[in-house]
């Protein structure tokens, strides 16, 4: 699979990352059992056979059960160790953590951010964090404390590499005014139903840092899928008929098609698959061998647009 620099950093990463939130097919962690380990396990061997060596997760993801599963999978293939780079994120803290009556909140504080860092590590089975992410932003965030953190994570040799997730350009430079290496990604929702990124200065301030941009959600959930059920929505009929046309042209799937539309920005766009399916992990490659037109590209644009350019 092509590989690129993630942003300013020394880390080479396939050109699709493999998002890992599904691999354990459930968001309960008393539902993992051996067998759901084996089944997530085999996941991740099939994004590793096609080529992936980005591994995006999230310490929220089935509450670390996912984290876990890597982990599990990494004891069974020890050379994985020095070929993925491993991302995770921390920040979101879930209803009744630590104390029942405590909200769904966002916490960027120095003590949760070094914590979960910790435990990451242990369910990963790893020494070092190849990137970090902040998950969501946090409204009380300290852009100076979170540095700290940053630091002493960075001087124990803990996490390489530091990035944001959802976060709008203003966030970013406050943040980055107070941490002294560039930031590598901003992980954002970017597909063609969701056009924001493309205006609100996300990509631009992208192009401007060398900040690599991860797409989650790259298929709006399965909605540019193929065999999905635009229902009621004159747009997404639109959108449809309009990629199975460029797909039909490419010889390629719906999603393939949506995915290259993604690819051919130059921002370098990096989208997170998220199939559970091995042969959809090894049909998402195949999005890496388009070469689409500008006019095509536009075409779909506007289409997802629903109006014409001014």
């Amino acid at each position: 699979m092509e590989t690129l620099q993630l942003g300013p950093t020394d880390l080479k990463v396939s050109r699709l990352a493999y998002g890992c939130m599904r691999i354990a097919r459930t968001w309960d962690p008393a539902k993992v059992d051996a067998a759901a380990i084996d089944e997530g396990v085999a996941m991740l061997e099939a994004a590793d056979a096609a080529g992936f060596t980005f591994f995006d997760h999230a310490d929220i993801y089935c509450r670390g059960a996912c984290e876990q599963i890597y982990g599990v999978a990494l004891k069974r293939h020890p050379d994985w160790r020095h070929r993925h780079i491993v991302a995770t994120k921390c920040g979101i803290r879930f209803p009744g953590d630590p104390q029942p009556g405590s909200p769904h909140r966002y916490d960027f504080s120095k003590a949760h951010i070094l914590a979960s860092a910790e435990a990451s590590l242990r369910r990963l089975n790893r020494d070092v964090i190849d990137l970090y992410q902040l998950h969501r932003p946090d409204v009380l965030m300290d852009p100076a404390e979170v540095a700290e953190a940053f630091d002493a994570l960075h001087r124990s040799g803990k996490v390489r590499w530091f990035g944001v997730s959802n976060f709008l350009p203003s966030q970013v430079r406050a943040l980055q005014a107070h941490w002294n290496l560039p930031l590598a990604v901003n992980q954002v929702e970017i597909h063609l139903l969701r056009l924001d990124p493309f205006t609100d200065g996300t990509l631009d301030q992208c192009l401007e840092l060398n900040l690599a941009p991860l797409s989650w959600s790259p298929v709006a959930q399965g909605r540019l899928a193929d065999g999905h059920d635009a229902g009621p929505h004159p747009l997404t009929r639109s959108l449809h008929a309009e990629l199975d046309a460029v797909a039909r042209t490419l010889g390629i799937s719906r999603a393939e098609a949506a995915t290259a539309w993604l690819l051919a920005h130059p921002s370098k766009i990096i989208p997170i698959i998220g199939s559970t399916r091995p042969e959809r992990i090894r049909s998402a490659s195949e999005a890496l061998h388009v070469r689409m037109d500008r006019e095509t590209w536009y075409r779909l644009y506007t289409t997802a647009r629903g109006a014409k350019l001014p």
